[in-house]
């Protein structure tokens, strides 16, 4: 995905091999490892060309050879953690880390006391910043005073929140503008539903397959958002103070349950295990549209929760690592 999205934001890119080893099977083991050392050379040979000052590591599996290299160029680390619970590799490249960053205070738990967190929030695209609610309804043809849902499974998409949708959709669209984005996987099948709509459904029912600098727009322009529990809705569900209900990816590592769990406890979101989905959605969207006092709540939650500046403070981390050399 990266190969088609980092080159559209005009930045050139490079790949490397990788491959996880947790969770993947013996089996997996001895090729996943040749893969990490041929990543590895691959990582030494890019920093070198690009004559690096620094290292800015994000976590997966990608990170582990990437930031072995640095260590073994000399070159300062800084490892950002977007998510409240960091992952593996993560937590392995803390250890060479000059900084690590994270979204919010609570991932300080999971690093020995006395490593270098700084709490600098999740970074948000411009697109995204500069978004407003009366533009995004412009865009997406909605009326200023209808209640929208929006709906996002991600990039591919997440099969059970788009079904579970689609079956409720005459009773939300009774209710509510619901702008859907499927993912790429499940769009055939929810173009053909969508063409099946009666006039006035259709006219409340806004489904692509993905939207790319449109985003900021659809969530600027709505109430409520049904969604994956990815480390974006540590920041951009803040930003916008949109009430969520957030269904966390089960067949992964528990980092989504841990990020919905975070605004639940707060009171800032609603967790639907994803195998009651489809019995559970409808009532939970229509309940928490109709409820404005709980959602005005919410919307205070989120206000206090937004960490704001958080690119420049990355930034500062950083220029600060830079001057501050190698661990």
């Amino acid at each position: 995905m990266e190969l088609e999205l980092v080159p559209r934001a005009g930045i050139p890119v490079r790949a490397i091999h990788a491959a996880g080893m947790h969770g993947v099977g013996w089996k997996a083991v001895p090729g996943n490892a040749l893969r990490l050392m041929l990543g590895l050379a691959e990582a030494w040979r890019e920093i070198g060309r690009f004559k690096a000052d620094v290292v800015f590591a994000t976590g997966g599996y990608l990170a582990a050879p990437a930031v072995m290299a640095a260590w073994l160029r000399r070159a300062p680390i800084v490892v950002y953690v977007p998510d409240i619970e960091p992952a593996l590799a993560a937590k392995f490249a803390a250890w060479f880390a000059r900084r690590i960053a994270v979204t919010t205070e609570r991932s300080a738990a999971y690093y020995p006391k006395g490593a270098p967190v700084v709490v600098t929030g999740y970074p948000l695209r411009e697109e995204v910043l500069t978004a407003s609610r009366a533009a995004g309804r412009k865009a997406f043809g909605i009326p200023a005073d209808e209640p929208v849902l929006l709906a996002f499974g991600g990039s591919r998409g997440a099969r059970s929140i788009n079904r579970a949708l689609l079956g409720a959709l005459p009773k939300l669209l009774e209710e509510m503008h619901v702008i859907h984005i499927t993912g790429t996987l499940d769009w055939p099948e929810v173009e053909k539903v969508q063409h099946n709509l009666p006039k006035w459904q259709k006219a409340r029912y806004h489904a692509y397959p993905y939207v790319h600098e449109e985003m900021g727009g659809a969530l600027a322009a709505s109430d409520v958002i049904v969604s994956r529990a990815g480390a974006s809705i540590l920041g951009e569900y803040p930003h916008f103070g949109l009430p969520s209900i957030l269904v966390p990816y089960p067949h992964a590592w528990r980092y989504q349950k841990t990020n919905a769990e975070y605004l639940a406890s707060q009171g800032a979101a609603v967790v639907l295990p994803d195998e009651t989905l489809s019995e559970s959605m409808a009532a939970e969207v229509l309940s928490l549209m109709a409820d404005k006092p709980r959602r005005k709540d919410m919307r205070k939650v989120l206000e206090k929760i937004n960490q704001k500046n958080a690119s420049l403070k990355l930034a500062g981390e950083v220029i600060a690592a830079v001057k501050e050399g190698p661990k």
